[in-house]
């Protein structure tokens, strides 16, 4: 089984802010997989569907972003996977708005949730797809800037943006890192 989690917040005040695109992905890939992310298992709304006979979850932790390692862990304990079979999707500040980049290992980089998933998971490495947002205007502290919604620009190519994420993931999946790798994390 292989595990795809997206990182973001639950609840209506967060739904549509730069922190939840991973969250966007995770709903781009149910919806083109033909799923719907209904059931609640450890901490998390999941769907699942069947890739080259093998069972792919999808995942959205409702622990809030800062403890999504505790229902990271959690899943990969109940289904028996390792830190191998998962994949985060996440926004990163550090990327300009747009680019993806694929990795099999890495720091935090200050990003909360993910610091929360490398201690939930004792720093074990783990596939990520890092989804650029963009730096904050100046002025913006980045708490703040990750916690609004798209700018008007930003909008306009956000579904294009979602796309392509998604299409890293499901490469990442098919092919492996390597190949995801150099696809995806050539200059855009």
């Amino acid at each position: 089984m292989k595990f795809i989690v997206g990182l973001g917040n639950p609840g209506k005040k967060y739904q549509r802010t730069r922190h939840n695109v991973g969250f966007f992905v995770i709903d781009r890939l149910a919806a083109r997989q033909a799923v719907t992310i209904y059931n609640e298992i450890c901490g998390a709304m999941t769907a699942e569907w069947l890739e080259r006979g093998e069972r792919i979850l999808l995942a959205k932790p409702q622990t809030y972003m800062n403890r999504s390692g505790i229902a990271v862990s959690e899943l990969l304990q109940r289904f028996d996977g390792t830190p191998d079979d998962l994949v985060v999707v996440y926004d990163d500040v550090d990327l300009p708005f747009g680019r993806i980049r694929i990795r099999t290992r890495g720091s935090a980089g200050g990003h909360r949730g993910l610091v929360s998933i490398i201690e939930c998971l004792a720093g074990a490495p783990f596939p990520r797809v890092r989804v650029g947002i963009g730096r904050p205007p100046e002025g913006v502290e980045t708490e703040d800037y990750v916690l609004e919604p798209f700018d008007a620009d930003q909008a306009a190519s956000l579904e294009e943006v979602i796309d392509n994420a998604s299409d890293a993931v499901l490469r990442l999946l098919r092919d492996g890192p390597d190949a995801a790798m150099r696809e995806f994390n050539r200059a855009s």
